[in-house]
């Protein structure tokens, strides 16, 4: 079979029909991952005997007559993501032999629909990067040029499925981290509203700002999944009890009555390259042709998101970093005492970036500075939040690039703190606001590699950003 043809459903479609058996499907995946990881390094573990005996169950579901969309459906998992009993290491070496007890409530959704799990995919140690060289078990490359990076901190979920190891990835995005990947990879990634799908079991970074959402070859498999995904979880307070709409059965909605804003800040942004300019350009002549109303407009605060983000992800970091001390789980490193315990176990186990932000986070959290930093960055994010609510109540959705350039070399940025950290500059605003956002493929530069659409909408208006990027994904 010739998986880089297969979309979630029509895999489902030819199992149903008795073309191959999720076993068979699986085993493709398997010996795909095999013939690739060496060379892109996008698993970090691959639980190939678990993936087995679930196809065989999948398989006995679909004879049954029980088979949902996903059933039988082999995926993979960001490794900042718990699976039971099976290694879940946040790309940090400090959880290098940790296997949790339990799933997160995502994947628990997602299993019980009968989708097969490949194993724990590659990623910047607990989601701190934007190219995925922040794993401590080596960079993942881009599969449209492996002198490329992924993308971060969800390199190895969207590499693995622009490369056939996987029909569909379970990520995470803090800052970003599902949707420029996903632009660097030429894929679809959607950040849903903060609270719209459940955190737990996520290994936290920025609590305040986390998500855990889908990425798939189609905006199709992107809405069946997040329909599954999506709810109130008794286990993580800060899920929504809102209805979750049936995303997937409404894709065709005609959008020719919407208003498409086009935020001036993005487009006249500094570095924004000429190419992904004239991609994302050509995306909006097609949503005029769709009979959609596009109207420029501003969002004065965007300017300070990423200013913004990076007080507060570093302030909430070092607070959730505390908890991994390797006493309790995890690799413990040895010392006369157990301060030495502790440093040995964190020096040894977390990557520079990690320790930078925690460092930074300590700093702008201490007496004499949390009124200067944290809490000046908490107000700064309440008008940016602000910015996003009056502009939605002129238009229904946003139109950007996702990134304001196509993937870059491997270690061209490494070194460059602040340039990896701007990198993020077109995904952090809807972020900093809680806001649903979606990175669709526009197209490719004159190298090849992939260039990002992205579509952001109001708050638990996912339903409205996955039309507009159907829309865009059937012309």
């Amino acid at each position: 079979m010739n998986l880089s043809e297969l979309t979630i459903t029509k895999a489902h479609e030819k199992m149903v029909d008795g073309e191959f058996s999720s076993v068979e499907l699986t085993k493709a995946y398997l010996e795909n991952i095999k013939d690739k990881n060496e060379d892109i390094n996008a698993f970090i573990t691959v639980s190939e005997d678990v993936a087995l005996e679930q196809a065989k169950q999948a398989d006995e579901m679909i004879k049954n007559g029980e088979a949902h969309e996903l059933t039988g459906i082999p995926f993979g998992v960001k490794d900042a993501i718990c699976t039971e009993d099976i290694r879940s290491t946040g790309g940090a070496k400090i959880l290098d032999n940790y296997e949790p007890t339990f799933n997160a409530t995502v994947i628990d959704k997602l299993l019980d629909k009968g989708a097969v799990l490949l194993g724990k995919q590659n990623c910047d140690a607990f989601g701190h990067g934007a190219s995925n060289e922040n794993s401590m078990y080596g960079p993942v490359k881009n599969p449209h040029d492996t002198s490329k990076v992924a993308g971060g901190s969800s390199g190895g979920s969207a590499a693995a499925v622009a490369a056939d190891m996987c029909l569909f990835s379970i990520a995470e995005d803090t800052g970003g981290s599902i949707r420029q990947p996903a632009s660097f990879c030429g894929i679809s990634g959607l950040r849903p509203s903060y609270g719209r799908n459940s955190r737990y079991g996520i290994m936290p970074m920025a609590s305040s700002l986390d998500t855990v959402g889908p990425m798939a070859k189609t905006i199709e498999g992107v809405a069946i999944l997040q329909e599954v995904m999506a709810g109130n979880d008794k286990k993580d307070a800060t899920t929504v009890s809102d209805e979750v709409p049936q995303y997937h059965n409404s894709l065709d909605q005609d959008i020719s009555d919407m208003t498409i804003g086009i935020p001036g800040e993005y487009f006249e942004a500094e570095g924004l390259d000429e190419e992904v300019e004239k991609k994302v350009n050509k995306q909006i002549e097609s949503l005029k042709e769709a009979g959609a109303e596009t109207r420029k407009v501003s969002l004065p605060y965007t300017e300070y998101a990423i200013a913004v983000y990076y007080l507060i992800v570093p302030s909430e970091d070092s607070s959730n970093m505390a908890r991994l001390d390797g006493v309790r789980y995890g690799v413990r490193g040895e010392g006369g005492d157990l301060d030495q315990v502790y440093e040995n176990s964190r020096a040894k186990g977390f990557p520079d970036e990690v320790k930078r932000r925690i460092m930074m986070g300590t700093y702008a959290l201490s007496a004499g500075y949390y009124d200067a930093y944290y809490k000046k960055a908490q107000k700064v994010r309440t008008l940016i939040k602000q910015d996003f609510e009056q502009v939605f109540a002129e238009v229904d959705a946003l139109i950007t690039p996702t990134s304001p350039f196509a993937a870059f070399d491997l270690g061209e940025l490494k070194d460059d703190v602040l340039a990896m950290y701007l990198a993020d500059k077109f995904v952090s605003p809807a972020a900093v606001a809680g806001v649903p956002a979606i990175s669709i493929n526009a197209g490719k530069n004159k190298e090849g590699l992939p260039i990002g659409t992205q579509i952001i909408g109001p708050r638990l208006q996912e339903q409205t950003i996955l039309n507009i990027a159907h829309n865009l994904e059937n012309k």
